[in-house]
């Protein structure tokens, strides 16, 4: 059973309707007890960081979110979600993130034609060999809406990247924890099979 958590950050629904159009029978939940006993979990989200850690903090999904890990349930952050698991965020200084993974979260930078946040259909550049992507050729396009980006402490981790100004990592991989900044569930038949893969994970 795929756990999809609910923490009132929104976007819950379409990933749902993702699962389920791949024949899954996703649960969406916040309670401790549903969450340890899933096969995967995953962790969606739009919005804020501070806001978001905050709502993990008020639900007591921290220390379950990292139980889960530590259990090795295959784990995957969505946009948002790929965020809260590293340490800290420009968008909110003195806000802890998860701290799961080592990097950042920073703003990305203006420039000439880029507009903030970044909307839109970005190919990917797939680096090394990855679980999640198995299948997904080079240059595949998915779909981003975000203003902030990961900036990863092991690029050996990451699974995925995209240009927009700057280099973004927009995929990570590392043990039985996955994340995209991107949103497989918004990114047509490319984000269709990266979600296959995440629920064919043994």
């Amino acid at each position: 059973m795929i756990a999809i958590i609910d923490y009132d950050a929104g976007n819950l629904k379409s990933v749902e309707k993702a699962f389920q159009f791949l024949g899954e029978m996703p649960l969406i939940t916040r309670d401790k007890k549903e969450l340890l006993a899933a096969d995967k979990v995953v962790l969606p989200g739009v919005g804020s960081f501070g806001d978001a850690m905050g709502k993990l903090h008020q639900y007591g999904l921290v220390e379950v979110i990292r139980e889960v890990v530590d259990r090795n349930t295959p784990f995957l952050g969505i946009c948002l979600g790929l965020q809260l698991l590293f340490s800290e965020s420009e968008e909110s200084p003195r806000v802890p993130g998860l701290n799961i993974l080592p990097g950042k979260i920073v703003r990305i930078p203006d420039g000439p034609g880029l507009k903030i946040p970044h909307i839109g259909w970005n190919s990917l550049e797939l680096p090394k060999e990855s679980r999640l992507f198995r299948g997904v050729g080079e240059g595949a396009y998915v779909y981003f809406v975000h203003s902030y980006y990961l900036k990863a402490e092991d690029e050996g981790m990451v699974a995925a990247t995209t240009r927009y100004g700057v280099k973004i990592h927009a995929a990570v991989e590392r043990e039985n924890v996955f994340a995209c900044q991107f949103h497989p569930e918004k990114s047509s038949s490319v984000g269709l099979g990266i979600l296959k893969n995440f629920a064919g994970l043994s």
